[in-house]
């Protein structure tokens, strides 16, 4: 049998065929464009989503038994709100995971209402990616939009519900909304309340692997595909790309290098950051993780590649950082161009070049936004250490991955082994293999996961070049807070 994969990413969607032994038969990707009306600001039209989407999977199938599909799953940029009216008709543009908009929200649910509140209510504080701080921007601001809401999804779930008519969730999509209670797993009575929504108006909620529905017969022809091809509920995309790395069990461990960069901690029981720096997540294998997201990581590359440097040759860019350079840049890079989540959440951080003379090169900057990206994940991991979890590898993933210098620099910069997925597909492998055990090919993830997910590379630090860079990591953690009161005023 043949099982279709969706990764719903920011920039694109990447659709992938699949078979029953993990093997990719197939891959295609159809852009769509991104609206930044304010600085700070980040939103897309749903419907270019459905376009892509429907428009992608003939093309995707084309020489294949369309036949034989069985199953889709979707991994989904996570936090977007997607809100629609009486006639599931698309109210406005979607408000991304990177829009900053929110950021009075965000104060007022952090410093009003309180931290401990919102932990105890949702296992989480409020970020401005979040959707419960869009909710209640949208009700300020737009109100008349806000009364016609009938019901709130998350992007992915958007897609769910083109192909199969089922307003849906997962746990773990959900999760970071800040309207699940994450370790109850069900909406947050609190918070709907808060935000002057309904439990009616929220998706059904299901577990990743479960069957939502399956393709309404119209969908099916366009496809042309079978009306009884199953449709499971997929997860956010950081879970799906963590099932698509085998990221299960007890202390697994995966770093993604994407559009955005996270690290993201199996953990087969529910647990919480004291300090809310790190997210309390539900896994799409039935358990839950701890995860810190960095809002730009791989997107600072191409910031710096194609908006400053105007090429699209980056391993040119890269090839004169030399191996004993590495440790040794005197220029360092904060890499908050769209504010920042774990583990600072500051919505006013920008970023920015220290240390640069006369002497700066061309790489010294290409290096610097390299190092920058691995310094902030390090932050993360940090977080993680303190509370007791101890990380000596980790699966890397994300199109930053692709480059074996920021491998390496990231592998030094954490001093921890890395390993490199034999595919590297993504939440799309993830969601392919969540419809597989939707469809029943296998008993659990975990099974499909043991079956399916092979290393292809291993990336080892080197000690004397760790050691390097843990003294630089120790001046690079400096910076931040030494700019922090300058962030706010920069940004009036």
């Amino acid at each position: 049998m043949l099982y279709i994969g969706i990764d719903l990413g920011t920039s694109a969607v990447k659709l992938l065929l699949m078979d029953g032994e993990g093997e990719i038969q197939n891959v295609v990707s159809k852009e769509y464009p991104i609206e930044f009306p304010q600085p700070g600001w980040s939103q897309q039209n749903p419907e270019d989503w459905r376009d892509a989407v429907l428009e992608g999977i003939p093309e995707l199938l084309r020489g294949f038994d369309a036949a034989q599909v069985a199953g889709i799953g979707a991994g989904g940029q996570m936090h977007g709100l997607v809100v629609l009216d009486e006639h599931d008709q698309v109210i406005r543009p979607a408000i991304l995971w990177n829009d900053g908009r929110t950021a009075r929200e965000v104060d007022y649910l952090n410093g009003t209402v309180g931290k401990e509140k919102l932990s105890a209510w949702t296992a989480n504080i409020a970020f401005a990616g979040f959707t419960a701080p869009k909710l209640l921007w949208m009700r300020e601001h737009e109100p008349e939009n806000f009364a016609r809401i009938r019901k709130i999804m998350l992007p992915k779930d958007y897609i769910n519900f083109l192909l199969t008519g089922v307003h849906c969730t997962d746990y773990s999509d959900a999760s970071g909304m800040l309207l699940l209670d994450v370790e109850h797993r069900r909406w947050s009575r609190e918070m709907l309340d808060l935000c002057g929504i309904t439990e009616g108006q929220m998706p059904r909620l299901f577990e990743s692997y479960e069957t939502v529905g399956t393709l309404r017969p119209e969908v099916a022809a366009r496809l042309g595909l079978s009306p009884q091809v199953q449709v499971c509920a997929g997860a956010g995309d950081n879970a799906a790309a963590a099932i698509g790395t085998g990221t299960v069990g007890e202390g697994a461990c995966n770093i993604s290098l994407g559009t955005s960069g996270t690290i993201f901690i199996s953990s087969e029981k529910f647990g919480v950051d004291p300090h809310n720096a790190l997210h309390a997540f539900a896994h799409a294998d039935g358990h839950y993780h701890l995860m810190g997201c960095m809002l730009s990581a791989a997107s600072c590359n191409k910031w710096l590649m194609e908006d400053i440097f105007r090429t699209g040759d980056y391993a040119a860019e890269q090839a004169p950082i030399t191996p004993e350079k590495l440790g040794n840049n005197h220029v360092y890079f904060l890499p908050y161009l769209m504010g920042e989540r774990s583990p600072i959440n500051d919505t006013d951080a920008r970023g920015t070049f220290v240390g640069m003379t006369m002497d700066t090169s061309r790489s010294d900057l290409t290096q610097a936004v390299l190092e920058g990206v691995a310094f902030a994940i390090r932050d993360s991991l940090e977080v993680a250490r303190s509370l007791g979890i101890s990380i000596r590898r980790s699966m890397l993933c994300g199109g930053g991955a692709k480059s074996p210098l920021w491998r390496t620099i990231l592998a030094n910069v954490l001093n921890i082994q890395l390993e490199v997925p034999a595919s590297e597909q993504g939440p799309g492998m993830g969601g392919a293999m969540l419809a597989m055990v939707a469809c029943g090919a296998y008993p659990t993830v975990e099974a499909a996961c043991a079956r399916l997910v092979h290393t292809a590379q291993t990336v080892r630090p080197d000690p004397a070049v760790a050691a390097r860079y843990e003294a630089r990591y120790q001046q690079f953690r400096q910076i931040y807070p030494a700019m922090k009161g300058l962030f706010p005023v920069l940004a009036r």
